[in-house]
């Protein structure tokens, strides 16, 4: 079982479903008929046999030792992870005793539990100070970092060079020219060893066309490229934290280097977004007693969605390590001390306006932010023209919702959640608005998912 034998509910397991027709199938699993040979271990370890078509059930383990990233491993052949049968392994198991009971572990069960966590232990102990390749050999790490800043210098003074021109020819040319002439570039970008640049310059290439008034959208965001690419060029100039922060979108790993921070960290929402290559999942904490507002991001491969799932509304006793950079959110989740678990905290809130300074300032250390995370308090959806915004309840100052969260499920979630009266409500607040992501009614309602 989890620390202190707490198993989990129903709510924390169906958090960590990829899809609505995930939670669907797996709570049809989340019952005893299709199972056989279930048990877990006082060391954080379920499995069971789920009976599907063929002759042979489907041999379903679920380790939750680290209770806030569980890992799965199912012989059924889904694409979607977890699949439904860990979910309805873990349902089964959140039932208590009775329906999953503490055994022995089966040998198909300990083979794979032993190899996890021997793997884990080896890359934990691969990042120590003093050990792995990159610590073995500094001197050939400083090598190979010169050689790419030098590789990201030619992009950059290059890309220089095709901005220029594209702005000396006008921006028309951008239009009649089509997307092959940014995919070109993006892949210069890439062979430089800057993805980051590579990422702006593909989204350059989806704004010709792409409405009205698409000119200035693509001189704005032309803009921001040059400085970035500025900032690259003269980056031993800049301090210290605008320089990390140059790195970072340049596309430059980097390391939490912040001390570890121990808090009980409020799930504040959770949304996945994907392209052909990558999931990202990213989840917003907000920390219960040190008032921080953490980003954690993971990532999984096409068609597979992230390892790690918090549910929202839930609170997490845990360490966070920061990332470099200014205005920099991120962190890294490192020992986490209990389970998920509930809790009557909700974040403090502000109005509309200081969210839009808050936005502001921000810019200052990072502006290439598209958006930060804030809490309004006391606002109501209300309709604008064909547009939607969130108003101040107590005051007359607005600030519209993103044409992206406009048509999406959650608005009307929102809006059925307000009934015209005051709500709290997480999102960030960028240049196209304020997205929504998770709502609390007034007085004491759980936290309701927008996203």
């Amino acid at each position: 079982m989890t620390q202190q034998g707490v198993r989990w509910t129903a709510d924390q397991v169906l958090a960590l479903a990829p899809d609505a027709a995930s939670r669907k199938a797996g709570s049809r699993l989340g019952v005893a008929g299709p199972w056989s040979g279930t048990g877990s271990s006082d060391e954080g370890a379920v499995w069971g046999l789920c009976k599907g078509s063929g002759s042979r059930p489907y041999q379903t383990v679920v380790d939750v030792a680290d209770g806030s990233a569980p890992a799965y491993t199912c012989s059924c052949p889904s694409r979607k992870f977890p699949c439904k049968h860990a979910l309805g392994l873990l349902l089964l198991w959140s039932g208590g005793e009775r329906a999953v009971p503490v055994g022995e572990t089966p040998d198909w069960a300990e083979e794979w539990i032993a190899g996890r966590r021997g793997r884990t232990r080896e890359k934990r102990g691969a990042g120590a100070p003093g050990s792995g390749p990159g610590s073995a050999d500094p001197e050939a790490a400083r090598r190979r970092a010169e050689r790419r800043a030098e590789r990201i210098t030619a992009g950059a003074t290059e890309l220089e060079q095709r901005l220029t021109d594209l702005l000396r020819s006008g921006l028309a040319t951008a239009e009649q020219a089509g997307y092959g002439m940014w995919e070109e570039t993006a892949a210069r970008m890439v062979d430089a060893q800057a993805p980051g640049l590579a990422a702006r310059v593909r989204e350059l290439g989806s704004i010709p066309a792409s409405g009205p008034g698409w000119p200035v959208r693509l001189l704005e965001e032309c803009a921001l490229l040059h400085l970035l690419d500025q900032g690259w060029l003269h980056r031993d100039g800049l301090p210290d934290a605008v320089a990390a922060t140059v790195r970072t979108r340049i596309g430059l790993p980097a390391s939490p280097d912040g001390p570890p921070l121990r808090d009980d960290w409020l799930v504040l929402a959770q949304y996945d977004t994907a392209d052909a290559k990558l999931t990202t999942r990213r989840i917003w904490l907000h920390g219960t007693t040190s008032h921080h507002t953490a980003l954690l991001l993971s990532y999984g491969a096409a068609g597979r969605v992230p390892e790690l799932a918090l549910p929202v509304g839930l609170a997490v006793d845990a360490e966070m390590s920061a990332y470099p950079g200014a205005g920099q959110r991120r962190v890294s989740l490192g020992e986490q001390f209990a389970p998920p678990a509930p809790t009557g905290i909700r974040p403090p809130g502000v109005t509309t306006a200081e969210a839009a300074a808050r936005y502001g300032a921000a810019l200052r250390d990072d502006p290439w932010l598209d958006s930060v995370p804030v809490t309004l308090d006391d606002v109501i959806p209300t309709p604008d023209g064909d547009s939607w915004q969130l108003a101040d309840a107590g005051g007359d100052t607005a600030l519209p919702i993103s044409p992206s969260a406009a048509s999406r499920p959650g608005l009307w979630r929102l809006v059925a959640l307000s009934g015209g009266t005051p709500v709290k409500v997480f999102g960030e607040c960028g240049h196209r608005g304020f997205t929504p992501l998770t709502a609390w009614p007034t007085g004491r309602g759980k936290a309701v998912r927008l996203c």
